[in-house]
């Protein structure tokens, strides 16, 4: 063991468990009826992908769990690892067997690793040769190949609650061998609750920005004190979890969407705002809120794509944070207005009718006959001008190809604006079949 003095690790890498006992968090996985317990007590340890956001212990997991199944515990980062590393750890694991001596492979994540370095462990996973643990921060369904995954069970990490990282700041400031029990620490209890809030379910961030405000910290005779000032020093602007391009970014955007689809702005302006304060494009968000205006307002209110492209120019014009109140106007407007994806339905139908069939011809009387040569081969014939009729409708007019004829897309709501469509769309197929009715028949 190092001299606490002159260990100069990160206070975060001093505290990591020694023991499973000793891991907290994950209840639903370690907990009594927990999957990772039950694999424990069967004393085999199975190839398995741990995915959670950073800081919720899966480096640690991995050792621990290796640890107490009696394996050799041999790391890999997936950021400075290939091919040849992989052969390298696959040499070492091969040896230990011989000796009887079982490997536990971990590839920190794993998810960097290509198509060809992900296979190349294929063979050794399914013959036994290594157990291997991945840890990922994205969704393994679209970072590893199927054939990996096969191999390996998935366990889900979550963000650890407010009550677990209470757990571990207080083993940092009473640890007085790897953490900070050695000196008098004052921090108060409202600035611990601060700290708390601010590490965000991330047990890493919580203990580097602990150690971070115990240097800025004044301190007076033998007495670090945490004040305020230190703490909003140590912590920052913002420490929101918020991954752009990673799994917690389309979490937040599909739960943005999804609350101005549920017709709940509260809900919605928390995600907004979870999503500016964590560092989101304000022009991506734009854009979201423009495509929610056409997908799931639609035509029962047009004025929502009217205020959301508006909400994008304030936005341009006025920059930030001026300008993010403009997103929260039309954010709440999109929320609280009448709903309908009749269009966005329609339109999906039009187009897949279109790529599924073949190419109907344009009916003779559609087609332009800008020529006397088209008009002889009757372009445009017997065309009804729609303004020469009552109410500006020919009744007795077809605009699909015969094959189509009867087929529809949109069929509108009964909310907002689309109840007067849905009526005046009635009275016009109406029209259109009683003029059918009176044709001739042959």
């Amino acid at each position: 063991m190092q001299n606490p003095a002159r260990d100069l690790r990160p206070l975060a890498a001093r505290l990591r468990p020694q023991r499973l006992e000793d891991y907290v968090g994950q209840a639903h996985l370690l907990g009594e009826q927990g999957p990772l317990r039950a694999m424990l007590r069967s004393g085999h340890l199975h190839s398995m992908i741990l995915w959670g956001p950073p800081g919720t212990g899966k480096t640690t997991l991995a050792q621990l769990l290796a640890q107490s199944a009696g394996c050799h515990f041999q790391v890999l980062s997936a950021v400075n690892s290939g091919v040849k590393e992989i052969r390298a750890a696959i040499s070492s694991a091969e040896a230990g067997r011989v000796e009887g001596q079982e490997t536990a492979l971990f590839i920190d994540e794993i998810h960097r690793f290509n198509k060809t370095q992900q296979d190349a462990l294929l063979p050794y996973v399914e013959e036994g040769v290594i157990t291997l643990i991945g840890a990922t921060t994205e969704n393994p369904s679209f970072a590893l190949v199927n054939a990996l995954l096969s191999r390996a069970r998935v366990y889900v990490l979550k963000t650890l609650e407010e009550a677990d990282l209470a757990i571990i700041l207080a083993r940092a400031l009473q640890d007085s061998t790897r953490g900070l029990g050695a000196r008098s620490i004052d921090f108060p209890a409202e600035l611990r609750q601060g700290l708390l809030r601010a590490a965000d379910g991330d047990a890493r961030r919580l203990l580097n920005l602990l150690d971070l405000a115990v240097q800025l910290a004044g301190q007076q005779e033998d007495t670090v004190r945490i004040t305020p000032e230190a703490l909003m020093a140590a912590t920052g602007q913002s420490w929101r979890r918020f991954d752009k391009g990673g799994e917690a970014f389309y979490d937040e955007i599909s739960a943005f969407h999804k609350s101005l689809r549920g017709s709940d702005p509260d809900a919605a302006l928390y995600w907004l705002a979870r999503m500016l304060d964590g560092g989101a494009d304000p022009l991506y968000l734009a854009r979201r809120l423009v495509r929610m205006a056409s997908e799931d307002v639609g035509l029962a209110d047009p004025r929502a794509l009217e205020m959301a492209l508006a909400a994008k120019d304030a936005y341009q014009f006025l920059g930030s944070p001026e300008g993010e109140l403009a997103l929260a106007q039309v954010t709440v407007y999109l929320a609280s207005c009448p709903k309908s994806n009749r269009v966005y339905a329609a339109w999906n139908q039009a187009q897949s009718l279109v790529k599924a069939g073949s190419s109907q011809e344009v009916p003779l009387h559609l087609r332009n006959a800008p020529t006397k040569l088209l008009k002889t081969l009757d372009y445009g014939k017997e065309y009804q001008y729609d303004h020469d009729y009552p109410d500006a409708v020919a009744p007795g007019q077809e605009y699909f190809p015969p094959a189509l004829v009867g087929t529809r897309f949109y069929e509108p709501s009964e909310r907002g604006l689309e109840l007067r469509i849905q009526e005046r769309l009635r009275w016009i197929r109406s029209r259109r079949a009683t003029a059918e009715e009176k044709k001739p028949h042959a």
